[in-house]
């Protein structure tokens, strides 16, 4: 651990640059998403084999699974459901997002969309991360490929679609990330539709509601932890907006690296301690503590934990 702190005012985190402990064998590809489950264990999935890597809270190795899911690994959502605790992987070159168990069993499979209009030979379903509703409806948001939103009932049972390319309210461009957002007591959908540089709600129905923007260069997600929201931005830093979307701080914030040729590839020599270069998925425990995967391309796996003080 460093002694890097990061933040100011309530918060402000101490940089753990060496949290995650792997055995030997075992090594990151490239770090996409993050969730944790009910015992308070940390998962990364990644692009390396096995895909997932489970870790205790103090970041000591529990458990590797999901080879099938390797090379594709991109986005990993938590759901809590009346059966248990279920995993939704969204696998971005191999076109599908997989229902799994906290062990790695594949309970779902959903691949391409049945829409002729929006897919073909040379449309591809590239789905980047997945949320369920209240009623179990799953949400698939197709960031790499297609600008759209898909509706799936909770057995795999296609509904409809909402979003497609466009900048006006209710289109979207790359939308990479898509979180239930419950802190208003009523829940809707939130996207990070970063190509358009902002996050864009929409009911439960897929119906548009409203943007929120300015603060943000390329949000990959977003994460709920009690009434404020944490964005993990692709051009180096992390957000935290209150309870009404207001700005409350950047952490880590390195302006300009983006534009460093060999970004996000940074070799870990010019790593630099408190700063970010591209966060990609991050998750928030109990305890304020942010643990953060950034993405790069040649699958050097980075994950951080940032010990909130």
């Amino acid at each position: 651990m460093s002694d890097v702190v990061v933040g100011t005012g309530d918060h402000r985190y101490r940089v753990n640059t060496e949290w995650a402990k792997l055995p030997d064998g075992y090594e990151f590809g490239t770090t996409h998403g993050v969730v944790e489950d009910s015992s308070g264990r940390i998962y990364i999935h990644h692009t390396g084999s096995p895909s997932t890597f489970v870790f205790e809270p103090d970041g000591s190795f529990v458990r590797a699974w999901g080879e099938a899911y390797a090379g594709g690994a991109h986005g990993m959502h938590k759901s809590d459901e009346d059966e248990g605790e279920f995993l939704y992987l969204s696998a971005t070159s191999l076109g599908f997002v997989a229902k799994t168990s906290l062990e790695g069993e594949e309970l779902l499979r959903i691949s391409t969309p049945p829409r002729s209009d929006i897919y073909d030979a040379d449309r591809a379903f590239v789905p980047t991360e997945a949320t369920v509703a209240p009623d179990g409806t799953i949400h698939i948001a197709d960031g790499y490929g297609q600008p759209w939103i898909h509706r799936y009932t909770p057995a795999g049972e296609y509904i409809d679609s909402y979003g497609g390319k466009g900048s006006e309210i209710g289109r979207l461009d790359n939308p990479h990330g898509i979180m239930l957002d419950t802190r208003t007591g009523k829940p809707r959908i939130l996207v990070s539709d970063r190509g358009n540089h902002r996050l864009h709600y929409f009911g439960l129905d897929g119906s548009p509601e409203e943007i929120v923007e300015g603060m943000l260069r390329l949000p990959c997600t977003t994460i709920q932890w009690h009434d404020l929201l944490f964005i993990p931005d692709l051009r180096a830093r992390l957000t935290i907006l209150d309870a009404e979307n207001k700005l409350l701080a950047h952490l880590g914030d390195w302006p300009g690296v983006w534009d460093r040729e060999e970004w996000p590839n940074l070799p870990r020599s010019e790593w630099v301690t408190g700063k970010v270069s591209s966060p990609h998925d991050l998750h928030v425990d109990a305890g304020g503590n942010i643990y953060l995967a950034e993405w790069l391309s040649e699958g050097t796996g980075k994950v951080t934990k940032f010990e909130r003080m």
